[in-house]
Protein backbone atom coordinates (compact mmCIF):
# COMPACT_ATOMS: atom_id res chain seq x y z
CA UNK A 1 0.00 0.00 0.00
CA UNK A 2 1.50 3.65 -0.66
CA UNK A 3 2.27 5.96 1.65
CA UNK A 4 1.58 9.85 0.63
CA UNK A 5 2.28 12.94 2.38
CA UNK A 6 -0.06 15.09 4.02
CA UNK A 7 1.15 17.64 1.49
CA UNK A 8 0.69 15.49 -1.52
CA UNK A 9 -2.88 14.76 -0.33
CA UNK A 10 -3.77 18.48 0.35
CA UNK A 11 -2.52 19.30 -3.29
CA UNK A 12 -4.79 16.60 -4.25
CA UNK A 13 -7.72 17.46 -2.42
CA UNK A 14 -7.37 21.20 -3.32
CA UNK A 15 -7.93 20.54 -7.12
CA UNK A 16 -11.02 18.48 -6.19
CA UNK A 17 -12.66 21.67 -4.19
CA UNK A 18 -13.88 24.76 -5.26
CA UNK A 19 -12.61 27.24 -7.34
CA UNK A 20 -10.91 24.40 -8.96
CA UNK A 21 -13.49 21.37 -8.56
CA UNK A 22 -11.52 19.40 -11.23
CA UNK A 23 -13.52 15.67 -11.52
CA UNK A 24 -11.83 12.81 -9.61
CA UNK A 25 -11.36 10.77 -12.96
CA UNK A 26 -9.27 13.59 -14.19
CA UNK A 27 -7.03 14.02 -10.75
CA UNK A 28 -7.30 10.42 -10.04
CA UNK A 29 -5.58 9.53 -13.82
CA UNK A 30 -3.04 12.57 -13.36
CA UNK A 31 -1.98 11.61 -9.80
CA UNK A 32 -2.10 7.92 -10.05
CA UNK A 33 -4.40 7.67 -7.37
CA UNK A 34 -7.41 5.39 -7.35
CA UNK A 35 -10.41 7.09 -7.29
CA UNK A 36 -11.87 5.67 -4.11
CA UNK A 37 -8.87 6.92 -2.60
CA UNK A 38 -9.12 10.89 -3.74
CA UNK A 39 -13.48 10.36 -2.57
CA UNK A 40 -12.25 9.43 0.66
CA UNK A 41 -9.51 12.21 0.99
CA UNK A 42 -12.17 14.56 0.02
CA UNK A 43 -14.69 13.64 2.60
CA UNK A 44 -12.03 13.48 5.25
CA UNK A 45 -11.07 17.08 4.29
CA UNK A 46 -14.71 18.37 4.67
CA UNK A 47 -15.36 16.75 7.59
CA UNK A 48 -12.90 18.88 9.48
CA UNK A 49 -14.98 22.06 10.28
CA UNK A 50 -11.55 24.26 11.36
CA UNK A 51 -9.81 23.48 7.91
CA UNK A 52 -9.92 26.03 5.43
CA UNK A 53 -9.92 24.55 1.63
CA UNK A 54 -6.74 24.84 0.32
CA UNK A 55 -6.52 27.10 -3.07
CA UNK A 56 -3.92 25.52 -5.79
CA UNK A 57 -1.60 27.68 -7.20
CA UNK A 58 -3.57 28.30 -10.28
CA UNK A 59 -6.41 28.93 -8.73
CA UNK A 60 -4.89 31.37 -6.53
CA UNK A 61 -3.58 33.59 -9.78
CA UNK A 62 -6.89 33.28 -11.57
CA UNK A 63 -8.60 34.42 -8.34
CA UNK A 64 -6.43 37.73 -8.68
CA UNK A 65 -6.77 38.15 -11.82
CA UNK A 66 -10.39 38.10 -11.14
CA UNK A 67 -10.90 40.55 -8.87
CA UNK A 68 -8.44 42.70 -10.13
CA UNK A 69 -10.82 45.19 -11.80
CA UNK A 70 -13.03 45.11 -9.11
CA UNK A 71 -14.09 47.88 -6.66
CA UNK A 72 -13.68 47.52 -3.29
CA UNK A 73 -17.69 46.28 -2.76
CA UNK A 74 -17.74 44.07 -5.52
CA UNK A 75 -14.09 42.38 -4.45
CA UNK A 76 -15.59 41.61 -0.87
CA UNK A 77 -18.91 40.57 -2.20
CA UNK A 78 -16.20 37.92 -4.55
CA UNK A 79 -14.20 36.73 -0.84
CA UNK A 80 -17.51 35.95 0.57
CA UNK A 81 -18.57 34.10 -2.02
CA UNK A 82 -15.81 31.90 -1.86
CA UNK A 83 -14.79 31.58 1.40
CA UNK A 84 -11.82 33.97 0.96
CA UNK A 85 -10.45 36.78 3.58
CA UNK A 86 -9.48 40.26 1.60
CA UNK A 87 -6.32 39.78 3.03
CA UNK A 88 -5.58 36.96 1.61
CA UNK A 89 -6.50 37.85 -1.67
CA UNK A 90 -3.81 40.39 -1.65
CA UNK A 91 -1.01 37.84 -0.13
CA UNK A 92 -1.85 35.97 -3.53
CA UNK A 93 -1.42 39.28 -5.18
CA UNK A 94 1.43 40.40 -3.54
CA UNK A 95 3.25 37.06 -4.39
CA UNK A 96 2.30 36.63 -7.62
CA UNK A 97 3.81 39.75 -8.23
CA UNK A 98 7.32 38.83 -6.63
CA UNK A 99 7.15 35.87 -8.23
CA UNK A 100 6.48 37.20 -12.01
CA UNK A 101 9.23 40.08 -10.89
CA UNK A 102 12.34 37.52 -9.79
CA UNK A 103 12.77 35.92 -13.13
CA UNK A 104 15.91 34.02 -11.94
CA UNK A 105 14.28 31.60 -9.76
CA UNK A 106 12.48 30.92 -12.76
CA UNK A 107 13.81 28.75 -15.32
CA UNK A 108 15.34 31.07 -18.05
CA UNK A 109 16.77 30.19 -21.46
CA UNK A 110 20.24 31.04 -20.34
CA UNK A 111 19.71 29.18 -17.47
CA UNK A 112 18.21 26.35 -19.36
CA UNK A 113 20.65 26.76 -21.74
CA UNK A 114 24.01 26.42 -18.73
CA UNK A 115 21.71 23.00 -17.46
CA UNK A 116 21.84 21.73 -20.95
CA UNK A 117 25.78 22.56 -21.18
CA UNK A 118 26.19 21.33 -18.09
CA UNK A 119 24.37 17.96 -18.73
CA UNK A 120 27.02 17.38 -21.93
CA UNK A 121 29.93 17.87 -19.93
CA UNK A 122 29.28 15.44 -17.28
CA UNK A 123 28.15 13.08 -20.10
CA UNK A 124 31.47 13.56 -21.68
CA UNK A 125 33.56 13.05 -18.25
CA UNK A 126 31.28 9.60 -18.09
CA UNK A 127 32.19 8.38 -21.34
CA UNK A 128 35.96 9.93 -21.40
CA UNK A 129 36.06 7.80 -17.67
CA UNK A 130 34.57 4.50 -20.08
CA UNK A 131 36.88 5.07 -22.78
CA UNK A 132 40.08 5.31 -20.82
CA UNK A 133 38.75 1.71 -18.55
CA UNK A 134 38.19 -0.02 -22.02
CA UNK A 135 41.62 1.33 -23.25
CA UNK A 136 43.63 0.09 -19.99
CA UNK A 137 41.49 -3.70 -19.79
CA UNK A 138 42.78 -3.70 -23.77
CA UNK A 139 46.28 -2.98 -23.04
CA UNK A 140 46.18 -5.43 -19.98
CA UNK A 141 44.96 -8.29 -22.16
CA UNK A 142 47.35 -7.43 -25.01
CA UNK A 143 49.97 -7.55 -22.16
CA UNK A 144 48.91 -10.79 -20.73
CA UNK A 145 48.41 -12.60 -24.25
CA UNK A 146 52.07 -11.56 -24.72
CA UNK A 147 53.24 -12.93 -21.31
CA UNK A 148 51.52 -16.53 -21.91
CA UNK A 149 52.67 -16.84 -25.40
CA UNK A 150 56.50 -15.81 -23.96
CA UNK A 151 56.23 -18.63 -21.38
CA UNK A 152 54.92 -21.21 -23.71
CA UNK A 153 57.47 -20.70 -25.92
CA UNK A 154 60.41 -20.54 -23.08
CA UNK A 155 58.98 -24.14 -21.82
CA UNK A 156 59.07 -25.57 -25.34
CA UNK A 157 62.80 -24.42 -25.55
CA UNK A 158 63.46 -25.76 -22.32
CA UNK A 159 62.26 -29.29 -23.30
CA UNK A 160 64.34 -29.56 -26.87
Amino acid sequence: MARYGQEFKDRAVARLLPPESASVDAVSREIGVSVATLERWRSDALSMPGRAPAWTAAARLEAVLTTAAMDEAARSAWCREHGVYPQELENWKVAATQALASPGKVGTPKSAKEERRRIKERELRRKDKALSEAAALLVLSKNSRRSSTGRTRARTNDRT
